[in-house]
């Protein structure tokens, strides 16, 4: 754990994340609610059920953030890619082989991180982000991001990331920007 003011950030497992879903949950719920996103109950639920199954896998790491009083603030996870993942396939324009090539070590997948409303501009975002990744033995950290949520665009590409393509990450999905960080 690591503090800074009244905000601690905690790293977990999938089975310690597992046990704190509804943080995890009441964060997302909260930063995705608001546009672009525009995410109802649905939406929310249809995630989690993907949290569920993500959070079994051996190498899923979460983090979370939590105000003193232990109130969910922030939130981050993901796992290494595996050989089979479909991420690459949902570029509207295809990669080289070299890009696509995934072995379960290669590529961390960030698959969300969000901070609260109230929260933002306080650093928090960055501090999930680099606890999520402390001792990722990746090369990459691959994301998407819708590219009208400008502040959290603006911030991956302060923290290195590069954009490699453009994906519709789920049926019905807007377009999204795909940003790649090189780790090595």
């Amino acid at each position: 754990m690591t503090q800074n003011g009244t905000v601690d950030v905690r790293r977990m497992d999938g089975p310690q994340a597992a046990r704190v879903e509804a943080a995890f949950r009441a964060v997302y719920a909260e930063a995705f609610a608001e546009p672009p996103y525009s995410e109802g109950e649905d939406a929310v639920e249809a995630t989690f059920r993907r949290f569920r199954s993500q959070s079994r896998k051996r190498t899923f790491r979460g983090a979370l953030a939590r105000r003193a009083d232990g109130e969910p603030v922030g939130m981050a996870y993901g796992y290494p890619l595996g050989a089979n993942t479909g991420w690459w396939g949902e570029l509207t324009t295809p990669v080289d082989d070299d890009m696509r090539r995934e072995d379960g070590r290669r590529t961390f997948g960030l698959m969300e991180l969000a901070v609260c409303v109230d929260w933002r501009g306080l650093g928090i975002a960055r501090r999930l982000h680099d606890a999520l990744l402390d001792g990722v033995e990746a090369e990459r950290v691959l994301l998407n991001v819708h590219p009208e949520s400008k502040a959290a665009v603006a911030a991956y590409r302060a923290w290195g990331y590069r954009k490699v393509g453009e994906a519709r990450p789920w049926e019905g999905a807007e377009l999204h920007d795909v940003m790649l960080l090189a780790l090595r």
